[in-house]
């Protein structure tokens, strides 16, 4: 049976590509072609590609209280869907060219909750939206301390405007099950919280 992973990005022909927007994002087009598994060329056809860098997203735990923080704040992609714009995320931000993802973990920490974190355990790498977007998320959990956590924070000329929400870990965990975390790096760091929680618990109190 044949392994997957045979074609590589040398076997995709761009034939032209444009850029049709850029504004705050880009938007390309492109007109492609590339190898079909039954060894047939596929016909050349067009993508429209949302170019954004990547992003940085951590989770702030706090392994002896066992509690979380979680940021509230406007989402403009959820407006018009039947729930609040006002989503309950993870610490994030844009990397900038020459940072590596914990320096941009430490940067979004203190500018968007107040943290500093202690030690960030790598949770994974993972692409948003790979039919449509070249965004990867790079995904953390970052060790801190919940005392005197929480409060209002935001860079306001960049029209942030964040409420950071300290949140026991069972409280936290539960959201996923009920709806009130439903974007995907909460989802996703939360659930690795609650397969390796006992561990970083005990790392704490050892």
């Amino acid at each position: 049976m044949t392994k997957p992973f045979q074609f590589t990005a040398s076997d995709v022909k761009v034939e032209k590509r444009e850029t049709v927007f850029q504004g705050f994002f880009r938007m390309d087009k492109l007109w492609l072609t590339h190898p079909r598994f039954d060894g047939r060329e596929m016909p050349v056809f067009t993508r429209e590609l949302f170019v954004r860098g990547d992003a940085t997203c951590v989770l702030p735990y706090d392994p002896v209280r066992d509690e979380v923080v979680l940021l509230e704040q406007f989402r403009l992609g959820v407006l018009g869907r039947d729930q609040s714009p006002w989503l309950l995320e993870l610490v994030a931000g844009m990397n900038e060219h020459g940072e590596s993802p914990e320096d941009v973990a430490q940067r979004e920490g203190q500018e968007e909750a107040g943290l500093s974190f202690s030690h960030l355990h790598r949770i994974c790498d993972y692409l948003v939206s790979p039919g449509g977007t070249t965004e990867l998320v790079h995904l953390f959990c970052g060790q801190i301390s919940t005392e005197g956590a929480g409060g209002l924070f935001g860079v306001e000329h960049e029209h942030e405007d964040i409420r950071a929400h300290v949140f026991s870990a069972e409280e936290a965990i539960a959201m996923i099950r009920d709806g009130r975390v439903n974007n995907a790096a909460a989802i996703i760091a939360l659930q690795w919280l609650e397969l390796n929680r006992s561990r970083l618990r005990n790392e704490a109190n050892p």
